[in-house]
């Protein structure tokens, strides 16, 4: 069963698509918001697989309400501005549901949910501790663009000042989150703090050389070097049996 929470500012809008989803029994919705700032309040409080996203609502836009959440749930978005498909949609969310909604078109969307969850089980175990592994995705926006990433693809956090940068394909973008909150939240057998400024993928390292007083230099796979700190080329060495 998949707990839904339908976020819109629009009233029938919201009767209409709990109608339709009527017709699909795996899916509960558990809760409603006419707006972001109540849409973050439920999404932390109940904590849905499933958000069905009007983009354009009166004060913060969807795309700003998922910046806000520190791990985003399976995301539908609803909308009724095709505009936005073509200027924002290189977020792989799971779908992208033009107004008036098609039950057809619901459909497909929730057959993508079901091949997404078989993929995150393991995944979603793991946050519940308050851990995010290598599959939990997170939410990243860059001036028009947004993605939703997996930390399985990212190879480098950098940090700059509160926030930090993140190094995924060709992309850096910003995100609002400090390197030492991320450093609490992600899986030390994956991601490694090299020195003050980077935390580095160990999977997207190609070769380790010994540097300037007994610290080491990582080449990652997109061609950054990054220096790791004596202290911590220590605990790197035993993590990886040097």
């Amino acid at each position: 069963m998949h707990k839904a929470i339908i976020i819109d500012d629009e009233r029938l809008a919201r009767n209409e698509l709990k109608k339709l989803l009527l017709d699909f029994p795996d899916v509960e919705v558990i809760d409603e918001a006419a707006n972001a700032t109540e849409g973050i309040e439920k999404i932390e409080a109940l904590n849905p697989d499933l958000i069905f996203l009007d983009i354009q609502m009166p004060g913060k836009t969807g795309f700003a309400m998922l910046q806000e959440l520190d791990k985003a749930p399976h995301v539908i978005f609803t909308t009724a501005y095709d505009e936005y498909a073509l200027k924002a949609f290189e977020v792989n969310a799971l779908d992208y549901l033009m107004k008036p909604i098609e039950p057809k078109r619901l459909a497909d969307a929730l057959q993508k949910l079901q091949q997404a969850e078989e993929k995150e089980l393991a995944a979603q175990q793991a946050f519940n501790r308050g851990m995010l592994t290598e599959n939990d995705q997170v939410f990243v926006k860059d001036g028009e663009r947004c993605w939703f990433v997996k930390l399985s693809e990212v190879r480098l956090f950098e940090s700059v000042g509160n926030y930090a940068k993140v190094f995924f394909a060709g992309n850096k973008p910003l995100i609002l989150k400090s390197l030492n909150a991320l450093e609490e939240r992600l899986d030390e057998k994956t991601f490694f703090r090299a020195n003050r400024k980077h935390i580095v993928n160990m999977r997207m390292i190609e070769k380790i050389e010994p540097y300037f007083n007994g610290g080491l230099l990582l080449d990652l796979q997109g061609g950054e070097k990054v220096e790791v700190s004596r202290r911590q080329a220590v605990k790197f060495k035993e993590m990886m049996s040097l």
